[in-house]
């Protein structure tokens, strides 16, 4: 794999990481953009956060490109871009087989996991998450037979094992029945269950990783988002009373995506691209889809485009860069080196839109039936600003632009003796 071990440290995808003597946890707070947290606490529902926040280490860093949870949570447990690890989206067109396949399988991982480098580096390591799209790729590698690792998510808790999650009864951790995959009780799954994991395994090192429901449906300061970080923060609490070296980050942030009348505002680039290049020589492919569409529609702020043979790339680009809503595009090798994508694995144009604008396919391909508030989503640079919050001081490197990547070298390697 990409990692060997050091005394008392361990090198993963050329980056080394300490093997901590405190048990330490990284927090992926789905969706989290800082106002949600700011807005928790001006509200008096987050005492915890406030306090390790003046505390502690509060600042912002910039998620991977594009801003959707599979690529970013897999930059974090790698600790690389995408154009390193490989997986540049949820989804994406295999032009060899012309298929559009989700990437939520192993297989499209190009390196190892820093928790891999941990467990072979001696630590104990848990990982849960929310989804069950992403528990397999967080788990990559993991040795469940040695004891010492443990790999599950909230969806699937009910149908764990030690073989294969190093866990027999995933249930018994919290009390709470098996969540429904779109409420906040999915996450609040995850960080109970990460307390616990604490309190009895006490892993050396721990990822908890929730889903963004909440955010997709409601705004910073709203009641139903106080009212979640307000949970969060009791888990917080939890960890912090427990000794834990706590940092929070996130994925991506969140924007309104609509219109005044509550519609959703789109830009639909399929139905432009037949105009253009012909019905159907173009396919216009949405990284945001995966199996869970309800709240977002498969509508992001991030899309890239595969064009016919001969087609005149710059002459298109021209023309999305004329239209109302579009932020960037680029041609496939400007998008690769601006945003570190991998470059077989996006088209031969990317588009992303400004901040309250969405990108669909077609009109008629999007079922927005379950969106039963004003569309929120995220994907574009707009969405690229997150929390890295931490429960220690942190001494940061100079001229380093912060990462929601780095937070395995915030949390191991440069958080502050207490």
């Amino acid at each position: 794999m990409n990692f060997h071990r050091r005394l008392g440290a361990v090198e993963a995808n050329g980056r080394t990481y300490r093997i901590p003597t405190t048990p330490t946890v990284v927090v992926c707070v789905d969706g989290s953009e800082p106002g949600y947290i700011e807005a928790a606490i001006a509200a008096g529902v987050a005492p915890n956060l406030a306090r390790i926040m003046q505390s502690g280490t509060s600042t912002t860093a910039l998620s991977a490109m594009p801003s959707f949870t599979n690529p970013n949570n897999i930059s974090i447990i790698t600790g690389r871009p995408p154009a390193v690890h490989g997986i540049a989206g949820n989804y994406f067109y295999d032009p060899a087989t012309g298929e559009e396949v989700m990437m939520n399988d192993p297989r499209f991982l190009r390196v190892g996991t820093i928790m891999k480098a941990l467990q072979d580096g001696g630590a104990k390591v848990a990982v849960v998450t929310a989804k069950d799209k992403l528990r397999a790729l967080l788990g990559f590698g993991l040795d469940y037979g040695a004891g010492t690792a443990v790999a599950f998510s909230s969806e699937k808790a009910d149908k764990v094992s030690l073989e294969t999650n190093g866990i027999a009864d995933a249930l018994a951790l919290t009390g709470m029945p098996v969540p429904d995959v779109y409420s906040a009780e999915l996450s609040e799954f995850v960080l109970a269950a990460g307390g616990r994991l604490l309190e009895t395994m006490r892993p050396d090192v721990m990822y908890l990783s929730t889903t963004d429901y909440v955010q997709h449906k409601a705004a910073p300061g709203s009641a139903v988002a106080n009212s979640f970080y307000a949970m969060l923060d009791r888990h917080v609490g939890r960890l912090d009373d427990a000794g834990a070296v706590v940092v929070l980050t996130a994925d991506h942030g969140m924007n309104d995506k609509h219109l005044p009348d509550g519609s959703p505002d789109v830009l639909y680039l399929q139905d432009l691209f037949d105009t253009w290049t012909g019905e159907g020589a173009s396919r216009v492919i949405l990284p945001i889809t995966d199996p869970y569409v309800v709240h977002h529609g498969a509508l992001g702020s991030f899309a890239t485009v595969y064009l016919p043979a001969g087609a005149d790339v710059g002459a298109l680009i021209g023309r999305l860069r004329a239209q109302e809503g579009v932020d960037v595009a680029l041609d496939k090798a400007e998008a690769c080196a601006r945003f570190e994508l991998p470059p077989d694995r996006i088209g031969d144009i990317v588009v992303v839109s400004t901040r309250h604008k969405a990108l669909g396919t077609s009109r008629d391909r999007h079922d927005l039936s379950g969106l039963t508030e004003p569309l929120r989503s995220h994907g574009g640079l707009t969405e690229q600003v997150v929390p890295m919050i931490a429960n220690r001081r942190v001494a940061f490197r100079d001229g380093h632009v912060l990462r929601n990547f780095d937070v395995f070298d915030v949390a191991l390697n440069l958080v502050q003796p207490s």
